[in-house]
């Protein structure tokens, strides 16, 4: 008896047409780059951890440089080599690039949980692993987008897309959690956590995945490559050292190398600009720049992850050094509970993201992206009416508006960018997208932790004395303690660390009070209330700033137009707005 069934096709052998791959292509590319992102945030939260576990004190001269790299090395490879590892999947193959990508990610994985050091040795360990993962973390970035519409056809591509940018951002908040659980447990299950997804993702990857996309042999372009990495990695690497205090100054902004290597870093930018516009085959095309919907969503979608990421680092310093304390929580506890508390964001964001993205395939992204990003404005401004020491209900509320805001931002924001390029150039273009994401979560660093130094240096140096004084300290040690850089106050309410112990104990104070003020001093609430009002000072300055830059976000969305497909139709190129 014959069955005449048709043969069921191996995974190997699945192409387009299959009724199944668009749902495993879009299975594996989110796993990839949730990886990723999840992995970013962790680092963040288990930092005292980490800190711990390699005996590095944070808050000891010098060791600051550590702790941004730590944080800073992964973002600022996966910002500069994205739009690279675009291009060469759109050459050679973007299956190939992002399963060599899982593969990268996992092995420094493991070399991050093995470090075999202690001290600065430990610390140098640590980023230089970090930097490495960065580069598989930018091959997955730049090719998971690009391989979705290869994948899903244009009508699903909103929904697609919207279910992996909401994985991929809703990855750096869970991140936030999964980190604050495996620290306290202990500091290298932080790396070892991303192991056995990203060897199953790789096998998976390998097995499943096939090369669908329209590739175009072209020569590298090695002098765009090489204008582009170095003016992003100056900019970067500058803005780094902005954050750290540079002689009389809380920051350093006015040191001369930070200077140079923000004007070295834009005259790269642009000598690069000009290279791509004469260059054979360049890394990048102009020209997609002149596609509105490109460019205004890509705008748009870098102010929103610099806010995104202001917003992410401010309530971390809010509910580690301030709320959590206050309300009885110690201080190596609250990366544990600032992930829990933060949960009505992720929440928001995972409710209104995929939701958006499938909306957006019928509507058009111009509605919500735009919406999205004037809530998100809102929420920040309403974060600015609760007391720094909030009623919680008041703050969940905010905080869930503010991720369904960035849902509804998100992935439309996505599916303009991938929808609006010719097929040839996804890969690129999603390299543009992963380094605009990449580069707003650096930039937002240093944006907003400068402006919170700003606004601590005006207040902090007087309510710091002050308090100390109340407590019996001498005038002139107070006076010393206070005048330090806030820049160090900022990064101790960051870690959820108290410093006052540390900084009262070598000047001998702590043995001549009182034992009553000595336990009011090193106690859970002395340095909370003391950075409470100069927070909120700054605070005003940040999130003023942020919803800003939503406010431009939506202009730039509603600028980029309505649902903008690109069409090529007996080989000339076409967009199509409907």
């Amino acid at each position: 008896m014959t069955d005449s069934a048709a043969p069921v096709q191996p995974l190997s052998r699945l192409d387009k047409d299959h009724p199944h791959y668009r749902w495993i292509a879009l299975s594996n590319t989110t796993l990839g780059i949730s990886m990723a992102t999840i992995n970013s945030s962790i680092v963040i939260i288990s930092l005292p951890a980490i800190f711990r576990g390699i005996k590095l004190d944070p808050l000891q001269p010098g060791n600051v440089s550590y702790l941004l790299w730590i944080i800073m090395g992964f973002l600022v490879v996966s910002a500069v080599l994205v739009v690279t590892l675009g291009r060469l999947g759109d050459m050679f193959g973007r299956v190939k690039m992002y399963n060599l990508g899982f593969a990268v990610f996992s092995l420094f994985s493991v070399l991050l949980s093995v470090d075999p050091f202690q001290g600065g040795a430990g610390a140098w360990w640590l980023i230089l692993m970090r930097v490495g993962q960065g580069v598989g973390g930018a091959m997955l970035f730049a090719n998971s987008t690009a391989i979705l519409p290869d994948a899903v056809p244009a009508e699903q591509r909103g929904m697609a897309l919207g279910i992996n940018q909401v994985a991929a951002i809703a990855g750096s908040f869970l991140g936030l959690v999964i980190g604050g659980v495996l620290s306290e447990w202990d500091w290298r299950a932080v790396f070892w956590v991303s192991v056995p997804i990203g060897i199953f993702g790789t096998v998976w990857g390998y097995r499943s995945l096939v090369e669908l996309g329209e590739r175009r042999p072209a020569k590298l372009d090695i002098p765009g490559n090489l204008s582009f990495a170095g003016g992003l990695t100056a900019i970067l690497v500058a803005i780094t050292y902005g954050l750290q205090p540079y002689g009389a100054h809380a920051t350093g902004w006015l040191n001369p190398w930070v200077l140079a290597g923000l004007i070295g870093g834009t005259a790269l930018l642009a000598a690069f600009v000009l290279i791509e516009q004469r260059v054979e085959h360049p890394m990048v095309t102009v020209g997609l720049f002149r596609i509105r919907s490109f460019a205004m969503a890509n705008v748009a979608g870098l102010m929103a992850a610099i806010g995104r990421g202001g917003l992410q680092f401010m309530l971390i310093i809010w509910l580690q050094g301030i709320w959590l304390p206050l309300h009885g929580f110690s201080y190596e506890s609250t990366p544990l509970w600032a992930g829990v508390y933060m949960l009505p964001l992720t929440v928001g964001f995972l409710v209104a993201g995929p939701v958006s993205g499938w909306l957006s395939d019928r509507y058009g992204a111009r509605w919500f992206a735009t919406g999205g990003s004037l809530l998100v404005a809102v929420t920040f401004v309403a974060l600015l009416l609760i007391p720094v020491n909030f009623n919680y209900w008041a703050f969940a509320a905010i905080v869930l508006l503010n991720g369904i805001g960035s849902g509804l931002f998100s992935a439309p924001n996505t599916t303009a960018i991938m929808n609006s390029v010719p097929a040839h150039e996804r890969g690129a273009a999603s390299g543009i997208r992963g380094t605009v994401f990449n580069s707003g979560s650096s930039l937002s660093i240093g944006v907003f932790f400068s402006l919170m130094v700003v606004g601590l240096a005006n207040v902090l140096p007087r309510t710091l004395t002050n308090g100390l004084t109340g407590q019996g300290v001498s005038p002139h040690v107070a006076a010393q303690i206070g005048g330090l850089p806030p820049v160090g106050s900022l990064f101790a309410s960051f870690l959820g660390y108290n410093p006052i112990k540390s900084l009262l104990g070598p000047t001998g104070e702590l043995t001549t009070l009182p034992k009553k003020n000595v336990d009011t001093l090193t106690g859970k609430e002395f340095f909370p209330h003391l950075m409470s009002d100069p927070f909120h000072h700054g605070l005003v300055i940040v999130f003023l700033a942020a919803a800003l830059m939503m406010v431009i976000a939506a202009i730039a969305s509603w600028s980029a137009g309505g649902r903008y497909v690109h069409t090529e139709v007996f080989g000339e190129a076409l967009g199509r707005e409907e």
